[in-house]
């Protein structure tokens, strides 16, 4: 039973965020959705890759992550991109709000995956990289796969 209570299954990464931004913090906020687009989630058929977030109104909302039209759904069927509303604590959007006033923040979906059959967002506050910083990271991951390398053809 303690099994089932913490079951995650990642439906959607983007793992471009992570490329182009720090990362500074994360969270884990539910998102409202209708019935044809959870089904359409459970599916795989999201896409979060040009989606960002902001703050408006006291409320979180996500922009352009698309949501394919459920194909049993007919009439049902929401618009692919519309604004979807993030479900957090308002203590945690004020926190929010309070960073993003600072230059060069902004909010950045990283997740989007299936908690105990709820649908769940990882946001992150990120601040945007610089090329020097992404070229610094290539050739930091490229150091540690030939040390990785040399490490496997070192214990044959």
């Amino acid at each position: 039973m303690a099994d089932n209570k913490n079951n995650v299954k990642l439906i959607a990464q983007n793992k471009k965020a992570r490329h182009e931004y720090f990362i500074l913090e994360t969270y884990e906020c539910g998102i409202e959705l209708f019935g044809t687009e959870v089904k359409s989630i459970r599916e795989g058929k999201v896409n979060i890759k040009e989606a960002y977030a902001n703050i408006k109104g006291g409320e979180v909302w996500l922009h352009a992550m698309n949501i394919s039209p459920f194909e049993k759904g007919n009439i049902f069927n929401r618009d692919p991109l519309r604004d979807k509303r993030l479900l957090m604590h308002k203590r945690e959007i004020l926190k929010l709000s309070q960073s993003l006033k600072e230059q060069g923040l902004s909010l950045v979906p990283l997740k989007v995956y299936l908690k105990n059959s709820l649908v769940k967002v990882e946001l992150a506050l990120v601040k945007g990289k610089k090329l020097y910083d992404k070229r610094e990271d290539i050739a930091r991951r490229d150091a540690r796969r030939s040390i990785d390398r040399a490490i496997k053809n070192a214990q044959r």
